[in-house]
């Protein structure tokens, strides 16, 4: 073995475990692993966990908030979002300045964080538009390469100031994904018209073809009940055949969606194999995540934003974005709590379609050993873990550390 954890708490047991680390994998959990061992770390009885994965970030931003004056974080928070279009506008100012110096800098930062916090996996987000161009993406693609197999990058090509208000935009993203980005973005309800959203969601659908890539798309982020880019979103994965390829985000308008039309979204987004990913700390509104569960929908939690025009907070803690939604979903008790958990890290995971996720022999080897015993703790305290594994190996935290200034 490369490295066996001793004296490991699984979630749902209550006896330790130990877990055999060969080659990137996962080879045996059980009892006593016998076998010689370059390394052993003693877990302590403490609960050892797949690692985080943060379905959604907007990793080109992080750290602009100071770039910003607040207009555009009042726009967002408003109570009924009304003006989170107004928010999106004001925000494309920082883009004016965007070189690839400063922002690989920041994006370092919140790596190491990620890396620090368990947080293995994020699907991060870079602007292509006739402001930013693809100055985002050069930057996110050289992190990608920085930090291969300690935080593992899916590159979004974004087009955040929409595709047909924006001429161009649609063969910048082709060029992006040419330069090896590995998700198709989207944000179909800035567009002005019905017909413009669904151009938009034809035009990415397309390149999304073009390269066999999946797609993640911003619907309805904003508190307008008759926004339906969620479901032309998944009646085009229907009709694509993409099943399983196509992430929706945010869809905060669904808060204000009658029954019936949630049954009907419910519905097709279990046909489409679409998962949702929410993130009510960054906004006033929200899917409706519990009733999403009911249906028995896969839904997620993202971080969203750490310190930019739309959040003033963030550390790349998956735990602290449980914390803060235990709290804003109402998701109290024990078993509740449990799924909060799952929405971060094998959930997530499954929606991000992340190959080989979990903790059974066999799978590739991404754990957290956490300063807990049990997933309440855990996310009460939302302790940075002892340990984390990435990939099989074990992340050196002190060489984390040096990018945190």
């Amino acid at each position: 073995m490369d490295l066996i954890i001793r004296n490991a708490l699984l979630r749902g047991n209550k006896e330790t475990q130990d877990i055999g680390i060969k080659d990137g994998k996962i080879q045996k959990i059980k009892k006593n692993i016998k076998d010689k061992t370059k390394k052993e770390i003693e877990a302590d009885g403490k609960l050892v966990t797949e690692s985080f994965c943060n379905a959604h970030l907007h990793l080109c931003k992080v750290y602009t908030l100071q770039m910003m004056d607040e207009e555009a974080l009042k726009s967002y928070h408003g109570s009924d979002m009304g003006a989170a279009m107004t928010a999106i506008e004001l925000a494309a100012r920082v883009k004016e300045k965007y070189a690839v110096d400063w922002i690989i800098k920041n994006v370092r930062k919140a790596l190491a964080l990620a890396a620090l916090n368990g947080n293995t996996h994020i699907r991060a987000f870079a602007d292509v538009d006739s402001k930013a161009k693809l100055i985002g993406i050069e930057a996110l693609l050289q992190a990608k390469k920085e930090f291969k197999d300690i935080v593992d990058i899916q590159v979004v090509a974004f087009p955040q100031d929409g595709v047909v208000r924006e001429p161009g935009t649609e063969k910048l993203i082709d060029q992006a994904m040419k330069m090896g980005a590995d998700v198709v973005g989207g944000i179909p309800w800035i567009e002005f018209t019905e017909a413009d959203e669904q151009s938009h969601i034809d035009a990415m659908m397309k390149i999304a073809k073009k390269y066999d890539k999946d797609i993640s798309m911003l619907v309805d982020d904003a508190g307008d009940p008759g926004l339906r880019t969620l479901e032309k979103l998944a009646v085009a994965t229907i009709k694509e055949k993409r099943f399983g390829r196509s992430l929706a985000h945010h869809a905060r308008a669904m808060a204000l969606y009658p029954g019936p039309y949630f049954k009907k979204i419910a519905a097709l987004l279990k046909q489409a194999g679409m998962g949702v990913v929410s993130d009510p700390h960054t906004g006033p509104l929200h899917a409706k995540v519990k009733e999403l569960l009911e249906e028995k929908c896969l839904v997620i939690l993202g971080q969203d934003d750490i310190v930019d025009a739309y959040y003033p907070f963030g550390q790349n803690n998956m735990l602290e974005v449980a914390f803060l939604n235990v709290h804003l979903l109402w998701m109290t008790t024990y078993k509740e709590m449990e799924k909060i958990y799952d929405m971060v890290t094998i959930d997530a995971g499954k929606a991000m379609n992340v190959k080989d996720f979990g903790l059974k022999e066999g799978n590739a080897a991404h754990l957290v050993i956490l300063d807990a015993k049990s997933i309440y703790e855990a996310i009460m305290y939302h302790r940075e873990p002892l340990h984390i594994i990435s990939h099989g190996k074990l992340i050196d935290k002190e060489a984390m550390r040096k990018y945190i200034v």
